[in-house]
């Protein structure tokens, strides 16, 4: 019985000692940077849990490349918003014949009086001009064209292209400072080049009206004036029938009596033109406000060259 209770005593003290060496294992250790500590509580006991936590250096995001930072850092484009800007075409398009010549019209009214005196330094500082000399380019008469389609057609790429020749030359007195100005070959229709020469003998002339002298107009004072509108299929004939009587009866370019006239050379020039269906003196009877004896004499004023601006 002693000896049984011995051993009793003995397994006792020895369980204490090892529930004492727990509590020593279980102390709070000491705590680093890298520990986390954490309470966990339940209804029968505290315990607390350490846990390590990532060095700091793990933490931290590795530095980029070179090379992915530059990727990083590059605009995005988004090409479904990016809407490319369409490109102005500044050549002239294919237009109708009926608005063929509006810009001309406007410009016309714009920089020519009443009078035929026009105003060369604004045809030359106006880009709507240059533009409708090019749009004569792309837009010449075909087959297809009436003959007064035709007619006004060229009668309007003369008197443009004259005062394109002037302002080439600009300032200048007299058409005449230019070296032969109705023989170069300075503007383009279509693929080919011309003189003012070709359009006025090549083509005008040969339509034969001999109207056609008094609607084109060659820069100076004793031509016939500048109409301050376009010619245009619906409006040349009668255009040209006033434009006929206005120079006619115009005491500084012809004085007419009924036995003598003192006309403009123009007459004198184109006096063939003027024969096509009789004479001169008849021609001139069409318009006159005076009637021409068959036989009156006849003479020609001095041209008066000066630029008519």
């Amino acid at each position: 019985m002693k000896k049984t209770l011995l051993i009793i005593l003995i397994c006792l003290s020895f369980t204490c000692s090892a529930n004492t060496r727990v509590v020593k294992n279980t102390a709070q250790p000491a705590l680093t940077n890298n520990t986390l500590v954490r309470k966990q509580t339940d209804t029968t006991k505290t315990t607390l849990i350490i846990e390590e936590k990532a060095p700091e250096t793990i933490l931290k995001k590795a530095p980029l490349q070179k090379k992915e930072v530059l990727e990083i850092t590059a605009p995005i484009k988004r090409i479904d918003t990016v809407k490319s800007t369409p490109k102005i075409s500044k050549e002239p398009k294919k237009v109708s014949k009926t608005l063929l010549h509006q810009p001309w019209n406007a410009l016309l009214k714009k920089y020519v009086s009443k009078d035929g005196n026009i105003n060369y330094k604004g045809f030359k500082q106006d880009r709507a001009f240059r533009l409708y000399l090019k749009t004569l380019s792309t837009n010449m008469p075909d087959q297809n064209w009436s003959k007064n389609e035709k007619l006004a057609y060229w009668l309007n790429v003369y008197n443009a292209f004259t005062i394109k020749l002037i302002t080439n030359n600009y300032p200048l007195k007299s058409i005449k400072e230019i070296k032969k100005p109705w023989d170069l070959r300075f503007f383009k229709l279509g693929s080919k080049w011309y003189t003012l020469n070709d359009v006025e003998h090549r083509i005008l002339r040969k339509m034969k009206d001999p109207r056609i002298h008094f609607g084109i107009n060659c820069a100076s004072f004793s031509c016939p004036p500048l109409l301050n509108k376009a010619f245009t299929s619906k409006n040349v004939n009668s255009e040209l029938e006033k434009l006929a009587i206005s120079f006619i009866n115009d005491p500084k370019r012809n004085k007419i009596t009924a036995n003598t006239i003192e006309l403009s050379k123009i007459f004198l020039w184109f006096a063939k033109d003027f024969k096509y269906n009789g004479t001169l003196v008849s021609f001139l009877n069409k318009y006159s406000k005076i009637t021409i004896n068959p036989n009156a004499q006849k003479s020609y004023m001095d041209y008066n060259w000066n630029l008519n601006e």
